[in-house]
């Protein structure tokens, strides 16, 4: 499959979704089969064990599906056991600074852009025999590192934060943005407006892509259609609330 970075690189504006409870194998082919581009295992939010999600990456590895992981917080164990699992990328929540973003990239890259440790014989190779050098020159290349920025301060830094080699995204979470901004939900609010711009005139500024994961379709399409490359709408629970909700013409008659 191509990688996340070769889909962008060719212009395509990429949609994914967020897997926040469920922990399925079959779920990930599932939202392939629908559509998605991509899909996010929340392990900020989320309750899942290790090796869920190293079940759901293993899926989306065989149909085709890249699946990041959203890490709880910036330490190396989190990043390590991600990536060895085969996790595409990474995004690391509420990122405020450029320090930050650095240890992101330090942990999850090889040298010599990082101090990844070095481990093939695991998922994120197929358990194949490879030539180390080889692949981990290609792993550096394809792992796909975001930045989510979800207050003031990751708006006032976010110039900084796009210029870490390495970081390949910014992603706005909407919902702690407006919270920090004491607008919770005022998606519209002129303030909103100024930091979605901010943010994806500081990317493009350094080559980067941008993005934004709303839950509901209308707040989003506005930033489609300003051209924001890297996306996400909705979740596992919300997704499957929509379906349910079709019950509704059952019970009408």
């Amino acid at each position: 499959m191509d990688s996340i970075k070769q889909c962008l690189r060719q212009g395509r504006q990429l949609l994914g979704t967020m897997i926040t409870t469920f922990a399925s194998h079959d779920l990930v082919i599932i939202l392939k089969n629908c559509g998605f581009d991509f899909c996010m295992v929340d392990c900020e939010h989320g309750s899942f064990t290790t090796r869920e999600v190293s079940d759901m990456i293993s899926g989306g590895r065989g149909c085709g599906m890249p699946v990041l992981v959203r890490i709880p917080e910036i330490r190396r164990e989190h990043v390590l056991h991600y990536m060895e699992m085969g996790a595409a990328g990474l995004l690391l929540p509420n990122t405020e600074s450029a320090e930050q973003a650095r240890q992101l990239v330090d942990y999850a890259k090889y040298a010599p852009m990082g101090h990844r440790g070095v481990s093939l014989s695991r998922p994120h190779t197929g358990f194949q025999k490879v030539n180390g050098p080889e692949y981990m020159a290609k792993a550096n290349e394809e792992t796909f590192l975001m930045c989510q920025i979800e207050s003031q301060a990751g708006v006032d830094h976010i110039a900084e934060i796009m210029a870490v080699p390495g970081i390949d995204a910014a992603l706005i979470g909407p919902n702690d943005m407006s919270q920090d901004f004491g607008i919770l939900g005022q998606y519209s609010h002129p303030r909103m407006t100024e930091a979605f711009e901010r943010v994806i005139h500081a990317a493009a500024g350094q080559g980067k892509w941008s993005g934004v994961h709303f839950g509901k379709a209308e707040p989003l399409k506005p930033w489609l259609r300003k051209g924001m490359q890297i996306n996400m709408w909705n979740s596992d629970t919300g997704l499957l609330s929509l379906g349910a909700g079709a019950m509704a013409e059952l019970r009408e008659g």
